[in-house]
C-alpha cells in the first residue's frame, strides 16, 4: 500500500496489525481520484474510520490542505500518525481517537466543513448510513463537497440521505463506492 500520485508519490504506508482493518486497494484508490479529482487546491478532508489513513493521506499528498482523521482503535490511530510522518505530512494532519458520532459532533462544533469525506467502515456493523445521517443533519460538507462511501458491491445505498444526494456508483469487484454532494438550500441559485 502506497501513496499513489501528488508530492508525496510512492510512499510506503504501514498496515495496521491484526484481521480487523480492509485498506482500500490502490487500484481502487487511483480510479476513486480520477473521479473526485485528481489534484486539489487546498481544502479539507475527513478520512472517518481511517484505519490507516490511506484515503486521507492520499488527499494530502494531491493537494488537500488538512486532513483529520477519526478512528476508535488506538492502533489504527497510531498507524495513522506514523503513516503521516512517513509521508512527512504530520504538520497537516490532526488525528482523533473516538466514536464516529462524537467527532462528527466535535468537528462540527468547531464550525468545520470538509470539501471532502471518506467513510470506510466495518461493513458488518452497519455504521454507514448513521454516519451518512449525521454528516447530513450537520451539515459537514462543503457545498461543493464530496462524501465517498465505501461498501460491499451488493450493499444497496440510498439515493438520499437528508440533503446528500449520490451522483455516482463506482464498483471494484466486491467493493463498491457511492459518491454523495449536498442539493442546494431552497432559494439557492441554480
Amino acid at each position: 500500500m502506497r501513496i499513489i500520485a501528488g508530492n508525496r508519490k510512492g510512499t510506503r504506508l504501514k498496515m495496521v496489525p491484526g484481521q480487523h482493518v480492509r485498506p482500500t486497494a490502490d487500484r481502487v484508490k487511483e480510479s476513486l481520484f480520477s473521479v473526485i479529482g485528481p489534484f486539489f487546491d487546498g481544502g479539507y478532508a475527513l478520512d472517518l474510520f481511517a484505519g490507516t489513513g490511506s484515503l486521507g493521506l492520499e488527499a494530502l499528498s494531491r493537494g488537500m490542505e488538512r486532513a483529520f482523521f477519526v478512528d476508535q482503535s488506538r492502533t489504527s490511530c497510531e498507524t495513522v500518525r506514523a503513516n503521516a510522518a512517513l509521508a512527512k505530512l504530520s504538520e497537516q494532519v490532526e488525528i482523533m481517537r473516538r466514536d464516529a458520532r462524537a467527532a462528527l459532533k466535535t468537528l462540527n462544533e468547531r464550525g468545520i466543513q470538509f470539501d471532502i469525506i471518506f467513510l470506510d467502515p466495518p461493513y458488518h456493523k452497519q455504521l454507514l448510513i448513521p454516519a451518512l445521517t449525521e454528516i447530513a443533519e450537520l451539515g459537514l460538507v462543503a457545498e461543493e463537497g464530496v462524501v465517498v462511501a465505501e461498501h460491499p458491491s451488493q450493499a444497496s445505498m440510498p439515493e438520499k440521505v437528508g440533503r446528500l444526494t449520490s451522483f455516482r456508483s463506482l464498483s471494484y469487484g466486491d467493493v463498491a463506492m457511492t459518491l454523495y454532494t449536498p442539493e442546494e438550500k431552497e432559494g439557492e441559485n441554480t
